[in-house]
């Protein structure tokens, strides 16, 4: 009995340090390399949540491609909302800074991305808060970029970056035409 109760100990100091250890790796990671987050809304149909209704797509948020807050025009990435701090979305890169940008519904018809911004938008126009709405983003307020969708398991993929058809910046469609 005594050696039962000796064996317990050691299996729940072993658990406890165990613990101890797995948790401040656990936020390391998810603090620097990457995490996982819903896509909820309409904002990004048809790429993400094709289906709508309560079916969300969950995508892997790669914070270590972007630590130096390196993007590419196409790429999806979650940023701090300019308008709720409390609160992250998920957009396309649409420009980058010093792009000349013809907007969709925003003060100015045509925009210069300013420094250290770049230019968001949702696929579903319409139906997404985004640089439409408030401008130009700081790339400080960067998070993330999705790296796959990893939920519903039937649309499984890696995130390649894309732009929308006639999105982008005017110098780009202008050398392409």
């Amino acid at each position: 009995m005594a050696q039962q109760a000796k064996a317990g100990r050691r299996y729940l100091r072993a658990f406890v340090s165990g613990f101890f250890v797995a948790v401040p790796v656990t936020v390391t990671v998810l603090d620097r390399f990457a995490y996982v987050a819903r896509v909820e809304g309409a904002s990004m149909q048809p790429f993400l949540n094709p289906e709508g209704g309560s079916d969300c797509d969950v995508v892997l948020l790669n914070r270590w491609s972007v630590r130096n807050y390196e993007v590419q025009r196409g790429d999806i990435v979650s940023v701090m909302s300019p308008k709720n701090p409390q609160q992250k979305i998920i957009k396309r890169v649409i420009g980058l800074e010093g792009d000349f940008i013809r907007t969709l519904g925003y003060k100015n018809r045509y925009v210069r991305v300013p420094d250290g911004h770049f230019w968001l938008e949702g696929d579903h126009h319409g139906h997404s808060l985004d640089s439409n709405s408030f401008g130009p983003v700081s790339v400080g307020l960067l998070h993330g970029r999705a790296s796959h969708i990893i939920w519903p398991p039937d649309r499984w993929q890696k995130i390649k970056p894309s732009l929308p058809p006639n999105r982008g910046p005017l110098d780009t469609e202008e050398e392409e035409g």
